[in-house]
């Protein structure tokens, strides 16, 4: 912090007062509270005006086969080939659907279908191309707009992760068939290795006694294709459509070479774990269908959204269903349910080869669907890797994350540090974590932001009636929305409860990223007393030793994970944010700036100053823009689903 002789302060690494209103903000009569900050929205009609920018106008071009072709490119991607082995054989924590592996199938796609439809009113009621984060900040305020952006990651960056380990098991199979056999511990992660091939661990090499054990495929191309989007790669259309059709190219060859190899005694028993497996398989096989929302994106490029809009998100998911469904008849006729329970988690993660290999099928044949599966997961992990820099992007536009993260290369015109930061995420992570607890945690964060979009409705319908809407979800103001956020709350029920820790660890992580960074204008403006200091240390320290004893119980009765570990990680960090604010805040009270936190010792017991000081709280304003645009890139344009045209 800065001190001047007025009262005023600003804040290191954030905007001058100077550009402070320059950027759109305002000054109200009384200082904003934290609440008007967190549900402040956008402009409806600045955004819609955007819209109509010279050079930047979308054409309406889209019919309803358009977008169901646009739908089932977006939809059939890395899911299908990577989790259909683990929904229906199931893991130790949960049952497996089995042969009932085709009706979990036609279970998420009704789920999606209601998503999907709320989706497209709010498409069609803000005709921006961009993602459930710009609707949400348009319409519901900053906060819900924060946990949605934050929640996207899961699907993009995390669901990325999931992609690219199942890339590297069946490039892993491509290789082996090309006679190019890679060390076992360079193929699998540490975890998996632990729990189901302990001498896997003992054979691999050791540094300082802790055993090396990664998986070097799935980082490698992970960091091939950033070094590719650096450069500034753009897909095309046609690129796009030679990917989906080498997607159902292979999909129709792997159901035509296998079908003779189905036993229907196979399929008995067929729901080997009742309804339970099949609402389990429906939740993990949702990883299938992330993708159908781009479909809703696409609104102001419609001719006809009232019309086509439901036809494109419906017709595309029965027609991805049924292709599903046939997939799964044929790869739980193929292998019998016991056979396939017995099989890794890594094995399972390429299901489509698994069950070819365990029928002895010719390895040319195996090859050729592991090559597809190869070039199919390739697309799916470079059009996720455009997308997440397009999100840090956007929320560091507005103000929510560093500046940094909207940094354009000056020679490539590329989101390069946004683009780099997603690249180190998802490739470390890939090296250390299965496919199974990355998919869990991908499927339960994009159901989430799919319930705030079904609950974002309902609200917008009751608090803006008379708003203008192309598209109208039918059945009134509540049924279907409602039936859209209650069954994504029960898919989301049946992934395993260490899912569901990793996922509220990661929700507080987050908001402890807006608290300290976000609401930074807000959060360490003014003073804080030594009583009031020293109330609110002792809370924090009593509410840190509550959770932690709950994290450590949780862990004695399960097991030692890193679902725990991860969760009280996060715990001591949310404390330590705590911590940084109140005594910024205690700093004040004694006329010094955050940079003086090596008083934190003496901060309970230096008086305060007598009347007023350098630090006084002031009236800072709502945010209304985080910051100028880089010139000369629009991040719209870096996603293939965006065609946006110049003229």
């Amino acid at each position: 912090m800065r001190r001047y002789s007025s009262g005023e302060m600003r804040f290191r690494g954030t905007e001058d007062m100077a550009t402070f209103y320059a950027l759109g903000y305002h000054a109200p009569h009384t200082m904003a509270l934290p609440f008007r900050q967190i549900f402040h929205t956008k402009s409806l009609d600045e955004l819609v005006a955007e819209t109509q920018e010279e050079g930047h106008q979308l054409k309406k071009v889209l019919g309803p086969w358009n977008l169901v072709a646009l739908g089932i490119g977006a939809i059939i991607g890395a899911g299908i080939f990577a989790t259909i082995g683990t929904a229906a054989a199931g893991d130790p924590s949960r049952p497996g659907a089995g042969p009932a592996l085709m009706l979990s199938f036609v279970l998420t796609a009704v789920v999606c279908g209601f998503s999907a439809l709320c989706y497209a009113e709010f498409a069609s009621m803000v005709p921006v191309a961009g993602s459930a984060y710009t609707y949400s900040y348009a319409t519901l305020g900053e906060l819900v707009a924060w946990i949605i952006g934050w929640d996207l990651m899961l699907e993009y960056a995390i669901g990325n992760v999931a992609v690219a380990i199942s890339w590297a098991n069946y490039m892993n199979t491509l290789l082996e068939g090309l006679g190019i056999k890679l060390p076992p511990w360079l193929t699998i992660d540490y975890h998996t290795a632990a729990m189901k091939m302990p001498d896997l661990v003992k054979a691999a090499p050791h540094l300082f006694g802790v055993p090396i054990v990664f998986n070097i495929l799935a980082v490698a191309i992970v960091f091939a294709i950033t070094v590719v989007l650096i450069w500034g790669i753009r897909e095309s259309a046609s690129f796009n459509f030679v990917m989906v059709g080498i997607k159902l190219i292979v999909l129709a060859f792997f159901v035509f070479v296998s079908f003779k190899f189905v036993k229907p005694a196979n399929w008995h028993p067929f729901a080997p774990n009742g309804f339970h497996g099949i609402a389990t398989g429906a939740a993990i096989v949702f990883f299938a269908y992330i993708g159908f929302d781009a479909v809703s994106t696409t609104a102001e490029e419609a001719k006809n959204p009232k019309r086509d809009m439901p036809i494109g998100i419906i017709g595309s998911l029965i027609i991805c269903t049924i292709i599903y469904a046939a997939i799964a008849a044929v790869f739980t006729g193929m292998i019998p349910f016991p056979a396939l329970t017995k099989t890794l988690a890594s094995e399972q993660a390429e299901p489509l080869t698994l069950a070819m290999k365990f029928v002895s099928m010719p390895t040319w044949m195996v090859g050729i669907v592991a090559l597809g599966s190869v070039v199919a997961h390739t697309a799916v992990l470079l059009v996720f890797q455009l997308g997440q820099p397009r999100i840090f992007f956007a929320m560091s536009r507005d103000g929510l994350l560093p500046q940094w993260f909207a940094s354009v290369h000056p020679r490539f015109r590329t989101p390069h540090v946004a683009t780099i930061v997603t690249g180190l995420l998802v490739g470390i992570t890939a090296m250390f974590t299965s496919l199974d607890d990355m998919v869990d945690l991908t499927n339960i964060g994009t159901l989430f932001a799919f319930v705030l979009v079904c609950i974002g409705i309902m609200i917008l319908r009751v608090r803006d009636p008379r708003r203008e809407r192309p598209f109208r979800v039918p059945g009134g103001t509540f049924l279907l929305p409602t039936l859209g956020a209650l069954s994504c709350l029960g898919l989301a029920y049946y992934l395993p409860p260490k899912s569901w820790m990793r996922f509220v660890a990661w929700l507080v992580l987050g908001l402890i990223i807006y608290a300290t960074y976000g609401l930074r204008h807000v959060a360490y403006n003014g003073r804080l007393r030594r009583a009031g200091y020293a109330a609110g240390v002792l809370v924090v320290v009593l509410c840190e030793a509550a959770l932690l004893f709950g994290v450590r119980v949780y862990m004695q009765r399960s097991g030692a994970d890193n679902a725990g570990y991860f969760t009280g990680g996060v715990i001591i960090l949310a404390g330590l944010a705590a911590l940084f604010i109140l005594s910024v805040r205690r700093l004040h009270d004694v006329n010094r700036s955050g940079r003086y936190l090596w008083l934190l010792p003496a901060l309970f017991v230096l008086p305060g100053t007598a009347g007023r000081n350098d630090y006084e709280a002031v009236a800072v304003g709502l945010r209304r823009s985080g910051g100028t645009r880089p010139i000369d890139f629009n991040p719209e344009q870096q996603l293939p689903e965006s065609d946006v045209h110049k003229h």
